[in-house]
């Protein structure tokens, strides 16, 4: 009885009338092709995180063992493509990439094991709005920003700029408050107009990060290796670009404010505050390239996008415990030589995830009313078996003392979002300026 069960899941899985063409689909296109995935694939689960300014939905697909809820020790890792709406090869690149998981869950070993150990979302379009404004143009097409004219990757909060208006896109507030809802590990946002993979930080205010003209994050080596795993397993990034009107890359890497300051990034953004490390993926010469070339691009990329996403697994992950065997939320897991601007710090679920090459690095735990700890682990490479290394702190109690909530510093809680009733960016006059100074004094209040 259970393997004619099986065979008809199986079944179910392989016969299925989903269909995709290399082409460009439009907003509708994609919706109706996402709807058909996940109510033919029962590892899938398709929900909206948001609407663009012009009332589009930006769907995200989960895919994995268990794709409606976040289950303890699996990480979560995510892809969003076509920030900007004429950059179209993420698009087409993302639609491929949840054809061929679909298609080779129980099938492909690597699939399988990737989606059986990894909980995967995938945004296909942050920019529908721009997407459908956009022309079939190499370099000039327009599109490139939201129907509002803003630059979506120049309107996140940034830790190195001290110039908040504290008005947000519609996308971007989506993305804000997505990344308020899963612990996500591991990220890459898909781009064009060049071929290499850049990594944090973007920006810079001229502190301690700046070195030789590069804006150091204190999980470089980390960040590096993430860079080169993508740029390597890559047909050709790791190459150097050869774009006609853009500099070579060595190893097909770089720094981001090396290449050139970026003000309000997506990437910086995750990384600071949302304790998901990021990078980005310039993945084409031209940004909205030929459909005949969309073959190529993807058996280029294939490979390289299942690497990157196998990377989630590395470094140790693992709960925070008290003495008792409860988890604890928002307990600070620390390692030492790395001064994160915003520490690490678990989940609900007592949950921590720290991404580390292989090697000894020692802990520090810490959580109100309990002792320090400081444990050493020797850390090994984790993608291979498709897990992290797994490990528990327990903190003990310390005496005569009652704990408290832990709450994030002030300079680690992301800049407050006003959110104008009407969906679009407006101006605020005086009295909205004086209403807003007061509710951010009354909040910083509460939080103290």
């Amino acid at each position: 009885m259970f393997v004619f069960a099986l065979c008809l899941y199986l079944g179910k899985l392989v016969s299925s009338g989903v269909s995709l063409e290399f082409r460009y689909h439009n907003t509708v296109e994609v919706e109706r092709y996402l709807r058909d995935v996940n109510n033919t694939f029962q590892f899938t689960h398709l929900h909206s995180i948001g609407k663009s300014v012009e009332g589009r939905d930006l769907w995200v697909l989960i895919l994995g063992k268990n794709p409606s809820e976040h289950q303890m020790g699996i990480p979560e890792f995510k892809y969003v493509g076509n920030m900007h709406g004429n950059e179209v090869v993420g698009r087409v690149l993302l639609l491929q990439l949840i054809d061929h998981l679909t298609r080779g869950y129980l099938s492909d070993p690597l699939v399988t094991r990737l989606l059986n150990s990894t909980r995967v979302h995938i945004l296909v379009s942050m920019n529908p709005d721009g997407f459908e404004s956009s022309s079939r143009d190499c370099m000039y097409s327009q599109g490139r920003f939201n129907k509002n004219g803003i630059d979506l990757n120049r309107d996140f909060p940034d830790a190195f700029s001290k110039k908040e208006s504290g008005m947000r896109e519609m996308e971007v507030r989506a993305i804000m408050d997505w990344l308020k809802t899963e612990s996500f590990v591991l990220s890459a946002n898909l781009h064009g107009g060049a071929v290499v993979a850049s990594y944090p930080y973007d920006n810079s205010n001229g502190g301690s990060e700046l070195q030789s003209g590069s804006s150091v994050a204190p999980d470089n080596d980390v960040l590096i290796q993430l860079a080169k795993t993508y740029s390597y397993t890559h047909s050709k990034m790791h190459k150097g670009d050869h774009c006609y009107d853009s500099k070579d890359f060595k190893e097909g890497i770089t720094n981001g404010y090396y290449w050139y300051p970026l003000p309000g990034g997506m990437q910086d953004y995750n990384y600071v505050w949302g304790q998901c490390l990021e990078i980005t993926l310039e993945l084409s010469c031209c940004k909205f390239p030929p459909e005949s070339d969309l073959p190529g691009l993807w058996d280029a990329n294939r490979a390289a996008l299942l690497a990157y996403m196998q990377q989630v697994h590395l470094g140790v992950k693992g709960q925070v415990l008290d003495a008792e065997g409860n988890p604890l939320q928002n307990a600070l897991v620390e390692v030492e030589g790395r001064q994160n601007l915003c520490p690490f710090r678990t989940d609900l679920h007592g949950e921590y995830y720290r991404l580390l090459l292989p090697g000894n690095y020692t802990f520090m735990v810490t959580f109100p009313g309990h002792q320090v700890l400081m444990e050493t682990l020797t850390v090994p490479y984790g993608p291979d078996s498709f897990s992290a290394l797994v490990h528990n702190f327990q903190l003990q109690r310390t005496a005569a003392t009652t704990p408290g909530p832990s709450h994030p510093t002030q300079s680690c809680i992301p800049p407050q979002v006003w959110r104008p009733l009407d969906g679009h960016s407006a101006s605020l006059g005086p009295s909205g300026i004086t209403i807003l100074l007061v509710l951010q004094v009354l909040w910083n209040t509460m939080l103290l």
